[in-house]
Formats: C-alpha cells, structure tokens, sequence
C-alpha cells in the first residue's frame, strides 16, 4: 500500500510525457531511462550516453533561442522592414503633432468657455448682491420692525410707552375689575349729577320733540294713503263698469256673428247632403248594372294571354276547373306522402350508419388506448433501463475512469516547445 502512490505518480509521468506530442524521441529515452533507473534504484551511464545528453542540450539550447524568435510575435509577423517602420514612425509623429494641435483648440476653447463662465458668474453674482441689497432696503424702508402688526406685543419699550393705571377719574380705562376707582372716591359728584341732570332732560326734550314730529309724519301717511285707496277705488269702479260694457258689446256681435255663421254652415250642409244624395243614387245604379253585380265571366279574361285574368273582375272558377284543381291537389299529396317516406327511411338507414361508425370509432378508441397503455409501458420500462444504464456508467467512469484526478503539473507541460 505504501508503493502504490510511487507507482501511480511514475505511471501518471508517463502518460503526460506521452501525451506531449512535440516532445523528441531522445528526451523520451532520456525519459524512460530516467524512470526506468529510479524504479531499478541503479544508474547506467555509459559515453553512448553522454553523447545522447550532448545532443539533448544542444537541442535544447536551439529550442531555447528558437522560442526567443517564434514567440516573439511582432518580430515573426511583422519582421524587420525598416521602411515601413519608419513611415509607421512619421505617421505616428503627424498623427500625435495633429493630437497636440486638438488638444491645444480644445484648451483654447476650454479656457474661452471657463472665461465666459466666470463673466456669467460674476455677472449672476452682482445680481443677486443687488437684488439682495433692494430687498433690503425694501425691509429697512416697509417692513420695519415697529409698523408689524403684533409689535405692541413685542415692544420692548412697551412699559416705558404706556400710560399710567389711572389718569384721572374720568378715564373710561377704569372698569368694574381694575381695581382703581373705590367706592367713595368721587369727588366729583356733583358736577356729575349736574351734568347727569341735564343730559337726561336733553333726552326727554329730544324724545318729546321727536314723538311729536313722528305723529306729525304718520298722520301725514294716513291722509295720504287713505286718499290713495279712494282714487284706487274709484278707478277700479271705472274700470269695472267699461269692462262690462266692452263684454256686453263684444257678447252682441259675437252673437250676431254666430248666427250668421250658423246660417250660412246649414245651408252648405243642405247642399252637400243634396249632391250626396244624388251622388250615391247614381253609385248604386251604376253598381247594379255592372258587369261584377252582373258577374259576366267574359269580363275578368285579360288581354295580355289566353290564360290570363284581371283579379277585381274575376268572380271564381267553373266545375271544370274546380276538378282539374282537385286532381292536381290529390297528386301533390300523394308526392308529398311519397317524398316523406323516403325521408323516413333515408332517416332510418342514416342513423343505423351512424350507430355503426360510432360503435366502430369506440373499438378502435378502445384498441388505440390500449397501444398506448403498451406504448407507455414500453418506454418507462426502456426509460428504467437507460437510467440505470446510465447510472452505471457513470459510476464505472467516476470510480474506474476518472479515478486519479490531474494535477498542476499535468497543465504546466503544456506551451514549452516549439514543435
């Protein structure tokens, strides 16, 4: 058990070593003999191979020089044409001058922008700073801080402003709650009292004069308005009695005009009711003379045919025509019952083919799901097999196959030679 691991190592060597295909035939002998020395744990060297290891280094020394030139991609595509390489140099000096150039009409024009900006700036700048200094001074000049509308309660002054509790006794600030004004403190009584005194007989002066004036101006209304309902009212009975005498008027030659309309109405209808009367004698005579009343067969024959007949004038058939209707309607009836005999019986034999396409649509539904059930049997039982067979196989390939799993080393010899 402690050699296996040697033996798979040396063993995996050599396949790499096989499975380079540009390596040479001597480094595989030099190879083989390598392996087979550490398994025999001896060593042969004879001048033989000497001379083999000689060539092996020689050829590795060319090898060596030759990776230089092959991997070298520039030199194996490109070469050294010196031309071309100077013309690709001149191209790339105009090309990097027109660059400069770009870049230097892209810095002018960058520098123009960002002076321009700056003009911009300092131009939005100055406007603010004025707008800024005109809201101020609008502030400073009308919207002071005194002319605000709840100043009085933000005052600072407002103590050192404000008058004393008590000016003197007739100050109306005083009231009920302001504890200023006591009882007894009126010293000013009398001249209260007088002034009191006068004011209330001003009232009643006042008040007496201004009833008397106000009787004055309602008996003034009442006249007035009594005198205007004795106009309205004797214009009202004015117009009452020329409105019936206009009624009795109009009542008189609509009357007037209603007789003679009735007039006139009776005798138009005594002349209709004359020329109806003659008009349905003449009707009723000339009904029973005519040709229908008389029901003359030669009238209803037509011009237009031999068979053809005028319908308001037709007045029915002969016997004989009666018959020949007669038989043709027996013969339609005997058709009729004929034709739906054989429908009867096309019926009958459609349904009995009916059934039997049906019944025979159910034994082949029956037989085509049966071939199906098989059908499905068949492949889950081909499927099971495949599925195991796979599932062997894939333990035969991860357990016998792949097995030794590649190293670092298996990579690494990849892309070291030339051939």
């Amino acid at each position: 058990m402690q050699g296996s691991p040697k033996k798979n190592s040396l063993f995996d060597q050599t396949k790499r070593h096989k499975g380079v295909g540009n390596a040479t035939s001597a480094s595989r002998q030099t190879f083989y003999g390598r392996v087979f020395g550490e398994m025999l744990q001896f060593q042969l060297m004879t001048e033989k191979d000497r001379r083999e290891a000689a060539a092996i280094e020689r050829r590795r020394a060319i090898e060596e020089e030759r990776k230089k030139r092959i991997f070298n991609p520039k030199q194996r595509i490109i070469g050294t044409d010196i031309k071309a390489l100077e013309q690709q140099i001149e191209e790339k000096k105009k090309l990097e001058a027109e660059k400069r150039k770009i870049d230097q009409i892209f810095d002018e024009q960058l520098i123009k922008s960002d002076q321009i900006a700056l003009a911009l700036g300092r131009k939005e700048y100055e406007e603010r700073q004025k707008l800024a200094r005109e809201i101020n001074d609008f502030r400073s000049n009308f919207q002071k801080y005194e002319d605000r509308r709840e100043f009085d309660l933000n005052d600072p002054k407002a103590i050192k402003r404000a008058l004393p509790a008590r000016v003197h006794d007739a100050d109306p600030r005083l009231g009920i709650s302001s504890f200023q004004k006591f009882e007894g403190e009126d010293l000013s009584s009398e001249e209260r009292k007088k002034i009191q005194m006068e004011q209330t007989q001003s009232w009643l002066q006042q008040q007496m004069e201004e009833r008397e004036s106000a009787d004055k101006e309602r008996k003034t209304a009442d006249e007035a308005y009594k005198a205007a309902v004795i106009a309205r009212d004797q214009r009202a009975i004015e117009l009452d009695m020329m409105e019936r005498e206009c009624r009795k008027r109009l009542e008189r030659a609509c009357c007037m005009f209603n007789r003679a309309l009735a007039d006139e109405r009776y005798c138009v209808q005594q002349e209709k009711n004359r020329q109806e009367k003659e008009d349905n004698m003449a009707q009723m005579y000339n009904n029973m003379t005519s040709d229908m009343m008389t029901e003359n067969p030669d009238v209803s024959f037509s011009n237009m045919g031999p068979n053809r007949r005028i319908g308001f004038l037709y007045k029915g058939m002969s016997e004989e025509e009666r018959e020949e209707v007669r038989k043709q309607q027996l013969a339609q009836v005997e058709e009729a019952q004929k034709r739906r005999a054989d429908e009867i019986r096309f019926q009958r034999e459609w349904d009995e083919y009916s059934n039997g396409i049906q019944k025979t649509i159910a034994v082949m539904d029956k037989e085509l799901a049966r071939k199906e059930r098989e059908r499905r049997i068949a492949l889950a039982e081909e499927n099971k097999r495949l599925a195991s067979e796979h599932k062997n196989h894939e333990e035969y390939m991860n357990k016998i196959v792949y097995r030794n799993k590649p190293t670092a080393a298996f990579f690494e010899q990849f892309n070291k030679s030339t051939r």
